[in-house]
């Protein structure tokens, strides 16, 4: 009887991954450093992987997008890095959250244009009249081109219709500061949608 070791391969493959970390490890450290070539190689040997595992979160054009900003983010971030895992297990779950970000986004987005919609179909005596879907869209794109802290506020004041006191509680802090991003949110949107102002007054 004929028995096979398989200790050998075990042992050269725990090896192979052990010699693997270390290098990222040592790769790792020198990208910290500053060291463009370093970056290099974690871009080459992760883009890709990335690329593919975000795909199956969102599409395909926005999952390279979300790899390419992750990549720039690092670059950008690197002296400041905290990485409690291997660099392998950070990429992939911040490729994770940005990808459930990108979703939550576009859930909030068609959220908002059904809110809009509610709001401004009445303004139109034809229901099928062709600017009303426009017009949706328009101020839908509109509204997430503000600044976070004005987007948000905003739309806690307009589609949701809370209080000023209420949004003051809700996001800890004062109602002088609710009224203020209102009004600058305001003073923006009637700049951009001036052509449509009269059909906006629930809305601005």
């Amino acid at each position: 009887m004929v028995f096979f070791s398989f200790s050998f391969p075990l042992q050269s493959y725990a090896y192979l991954c052990l010699s693997e970390q270390i290098h990222m490890d040592a790769t790792l450290t020198l990208f910290i450093n500053g060291d463009e070539n370093a970056y290099r190689r974690i871009f080459n040997e992760f883009y890709s992987p990335l690329c593919e595992y975000a795909s199956h979160y969102i599409g395909d054009m926005d999952a390279e997008e979300v790899v390419q900003e992750l990549m720039v983010y690092l670059w950008e971030n690197k002296t400041g890095l905290v990485i409690e895992t291997s660099l392998k297990s950070y990429l992939f779950a911040a490729t994770r959250n940005r990808c459930l970000n990108v979703l939550n986004k576009e859930s909030r987005q068609q959220e908002v244009k059904h809110i809009l919609y509610e709001k401004i179909k009445d303004r139109f005596e034809d229901p099928d009249f062709y600017l009303q879907d426009e017009l949706t869209e328009l101020i839908s794109k509109t509204i997430h081109t503000l600044p976070d802290t004005y987007r948000e506020t905003f739309a806690l004041s307009r589609l949701e219709e809370l209080t000023n006191a209420e949004i003051a509680e809700l996001l800890d802090i004062s109602v002088k500061t609710v009224e203020y991003r209102i009004s600058q949110a305001l003073k923006i949107l009637r700049i951009q949608l001036r052509d449509y102002l009269p059909l906006l007054v629930n809305v601005l």
